[in-house]
This record gives structure tokens, C-alpha cells and sequence, in this order.
């Protein structure tokens, strides 16, 4: 493993510009390896390692340094903080680096960003978390069920508290566990261009381990390997990044030959290209033209031509398309904790109020857009979240409230996924439970009045 300071001083600024900043991880992530693709592969690793795994235990990483420093972290200036975060981590996960560099180096980092006064300060502290840490005591499990997978898992106390409302306490963990874990890449192969048998034999000629899905034959998992761009596979479209709870829709969705498509909220256009495969014609929607860029980006590389996109705000009718899709696809904006494992700030950013008045943003949407629904068409209403209110409690909503009933998941799902609830038309996917991201999807049918 490197022990380049350089790496650790680019990982400290990442932390900033999230933990004490507006940006979110994956973008400032994915921002810096982009910079960064000069450096040999194991230096972008120990960048991607430290930062994320930073940014994922970061609460836990406080309550250990709150059990030997004499500050508390919130009174810290933000440079020393996070520069101690990131310490931490390398002392109590990453076995590979001495304690002794570690240490040094954050002193050196400290002096460096002209801190050199509390450089003393933070090479104490770290050198009594070196020494003592087989001795941390953390929150008791049986006294202190809250306390113990807030601080074990880092999530918010007021988070453990409604995931366990509504979930039972072994699944919960198993969810909070997930989320800590090394992210998977699963893709999904362009069946336009390629076979699944064909696409793997190629990926593993170019050094990619290939693991299929147990879902869906065209779904992969792929790892061991460096940069995605550095294949001709994807350069070529031969593949898409996405996650198999995200194929599901278009699944689900069953489009036939001759089905006008919308897609409502589609960026970055999975979904829309993985349906256009099946259909005649997909309009994908959303809000910005920057949206709209990345689905057109995809769409190129894939070489998909009957997808047409549009710059459109979900909350507001078109005219132009009322009473004519046979399926609308609105897999709308959402709290995100099914996918913390990917886009872990969330947690950290997330509030109680912003989850209801998504609830609200959702409710709306899916009201604007099912006047799009053709009489007998279908309403595919999915997210990437695992909150009730937003998931069964929105489909019940709108069943309460609109001409629609739901429809079985059974006729489409692989056999591993059929249950009550698939039956009753709807399927929640749980991360560390399934192997997929924390997925809600819904199948509903418009009736004739």
C-alpha cells in the first residue's frame, strides 16, 4: 500500500469539500480519479480506499477519537478533524500501514497546511489510539440496541430509529452492515450489439473476473480491474453500468413490440435504454439539460435509436403525450437509502423533513404523470430508497386516490423473488438481505372508466 502523503493530502481535501462542504462523495470521487488517472493504479486505490471508507465510518471514527481527546470534535477546526478521521481509519482498517507512518504523516500534513501548532495535538492523540485501541469499549448491543448500530455502523441516531419502526432488528442490521461493505459493480449487457455469453468471453479477455447474476442472465457482476474507460467493451457499448434492482423495472415493465415508452425521471438512462430493447419508441425525461446530456452520452455509446429525449420538470403536465403511453416508468427522487453503500453522505445528509417532503414531491409526480397512462396501460412507480412512506405507503396513496389497481410482479420476476407481495404487485428489495442496492418497484394498471 502507498504511503505517498500526497494521496492522504488529496483525500483530505476530498473530505472538506463533502463533510464540511456541499458536495456530494460520488461526484468529488469520481472528479478526482478522473484528475487523477496519470497515478499508478494502486495510488488511485489507496485514494478511493481511504476516502470512502472515511466518509463511511466516519461517525464511529468520532466516537473513538471522543474517547481520547481532550476536544471535542465538533470544537476541532475542520482541517484537524478530518485529518484525524482519516488517521483513524488507516489505524483501525487498514492493517497494511504502520502505525508509526501514519502518525508521522498526519503530522507532516498538519505542519504542511500551516498547522504546525497543533501538530502536538494530533500526534498524541493518534498515538494513543494506536496504543489502546483493543481496549475502545463500544455501546452494548442488549442494553443499548440504538446506541450500538448508530456508533457500530455510523448512521444517525434518528435513522437507526425509523429503520427500526419498520424493519426487525436482525434486518436492519444485515441493511446497516451492507452499506459498510465494498461497493460491487454489476452491469447489464446491450443486447442490441452483443450476447451475455459473448460480452463475458470478451470482458475476461481483457482481465475483468466475471461472476453472473443469479437475477437475470444479461447481469454481471464484474471486478478486478482499474478504470472503465480503459475497456474497448465499454467504449464500444457493449455494456452499461447498472444495478439489477434498476433492471428490474424494465422487467417488470414487459414492454411489448409496439409500446410508446415514458420514461419520467430517466437519468442517467439505464433503465430507458435497458426497455428500448424491447419497445418501439421511449421518451426519457428530466429536469436539466446536464440530465439529459448523460442520457444522451449513454445512448450514444450504446447505439440505441429509438430513445427521444426531452428536457421536462415531472411535476408539470405535457399535453403532447396525455392518455398515450401503454407504460410510464417514474422512478422518482427519493431519500436514497437503498443505495448507502454507494453514495454513503447520504445518510449523513438526510433529514427526517426532507424524507416527507419527498413523500410530498413523489405523490405529486406520480399524479401529473399518470394521466399519461393510456386506459389498460401500465404505471411502473419504483425508487432506490427503503422507507416505507415513500415505497408501500405512496402506492397505497395512489391506489386510494386514482383509477389504477395493482398488478402481479409474479408473471415477470425471476421465481427467487416471487412472494406475497410480488403476487399483490409490488417487491421491496432490501441491501444485505438481497443482492441488489435497497430497491422499491410497483406494477399498477390503469383501468377503462
Amino acid at each position: 500500500m502507498t504511503t505517498n502523503n500526497k494521496g492522504r493530502e488529496i483525500v483530505l481535501d476530498m473530505l472538506l469539500q463533502v463533510i464540511e462542504g456541499e458536495e456530494f462523495a460520488h461526484r468529488v470521487l469520481r472528479r478526482t480519479l478522473k484528475a487523477h488517472q496519470d497515478k499508478p493504479k494502486q495510488e488511485r486505490a489507496f485514494i478511493t480506499r481511504l476516502f470512502v471508507g472515511t466518509m463511511k465510518h466516519y461517525l464511529t471514527l468520532d466516537y473513538i477519537i471522543e474517547q481520547f481527546s481532550s476536544l471535542p470534535v465538533k470544537k476541532m477546526k475542520p482541517f484537524i478533524r478530518n485529518l484525524l478521521r482519516m488517521s483513524v481509519y488507516q489505524l483501525m482498517y487498514m492493517d497494511s500501514i504502520p502505525d508509526s507512518a501514519v502518525c508521522n504523516e498526519a503530522v507532516k500534513l498538519a505542519k504542511k497546511r500551516g498547522f504546525g501548532k497543533l501538530s502536538g495535538f494530533v500526534n498524541g492523540n493518534l498515538r494513543n489510539i494506536a496504543r489502546a485501541r483493543a481496549d475502545i469499549q463500544y455501546p452494548d448491543k442488549d442494553t443499548d440496541l440504538n446506541r450500538y448500530l448508530s456508533i457500530s455502523y455510523s448512521v444517525p441516531s434518528w435513522l437507526v430509529t425509523m429503520l427500526l419502526e419498520q424493519y426487525k432488528p436482525q434486518e436492519v442490521e444485515k441493511i446497516l452492515e451492507a452499506s459498510l461493505r465494498e461497493n460491487e459493480i454489476t452491469i447489464r449487457c446491450n443486447c442490441i450489439k452483443t450476447t451475455p455469453d459473448k460480452l463475458e468471453e470478451l470482458l475476461i479477455g481483457e482481465g475483468v473476473t466475471v461472476i453472473r447474476h443469479p437475477y437475470l442472465k444479461e447481469a454481471f457482476i464484474i471486478k478486478d480491474f482499474d478504470y472503465l474507460e480503459g475497456f474497448s467493451t465499454f467504449r464500444d457499448g457493449l455494456f452499461i453500468i447498472q444495478d439489477v434492482s434498476s433492471m428490474l423495472v424494465s422487467v417488470v415493465a414487459n414492454a411489448k413490440e409496439d409500446d410508446f415508452v415514458v420514461d419520467v425521471c430517466a437519468a442517467p438512462g439505464g433503465k430507458a435504454l435497458h426497455i428500448a430493447e424491447k419497445c418501439k419508441k421511449v421518451s426519457a425525461r428530466d429536469l436539466t439539460e446536464y440530465k439529459i446530456n448523460l442520457i444522451n452520452e449513454n445512448i450514444r455509446r450504446m447505439g440505441i435509436e429509438n430513445i427521444h429525449t426531452k428536457v421536462w420538470d415531472a411535476n408539470i403536465t405535457d399535453p403532447e403525450i396525455l392518455g398515450k403511453a401503454d407504460i410510464v416508468i417514474a422512478d422518482l427522487p427519493c431519500s436514497g437509502l437503498g443505495v448507502l453503500g454507494k453514495k454513503y453522505d447520504i445518510k449523513y445528509k438526510m433529514t427526517e423533513k426532507q424524507q416527507d417532503d419527498l413523500v410530498k414531491l413523489q405523490r405529486n409526480i406520480l399524479h401529473v404523470v399518470s394521466e399519461y397512462v393510456k386506459p389498460g396501460g401500465i404505471l411502473i412507480y419504483s425508487t432506490c430508497t427503503i422507507n416505507h412512506k415513500e415505497n408501500i405507503g405512496n402506492m397505497e396513496w395512489f391506489l386510494d386516490n386514482h383509477n389504477f389497481k395493482p398488478d402481479s410482479l409474479n408473471n415477470y420476476l425471476p421465481a427467487q423473488l416471487h412472494s406475497d407481495t410480488s403476487k399483490a404487485g409490488y417487491l421491496q428489495l432490501l441491501q444485505g438481505i438481497h443482492p441488489t442496492d435497497g430497491f422499491f418497484i410497483c406494477r399498477m394498471r390503469k383501468e377503462s372508466r
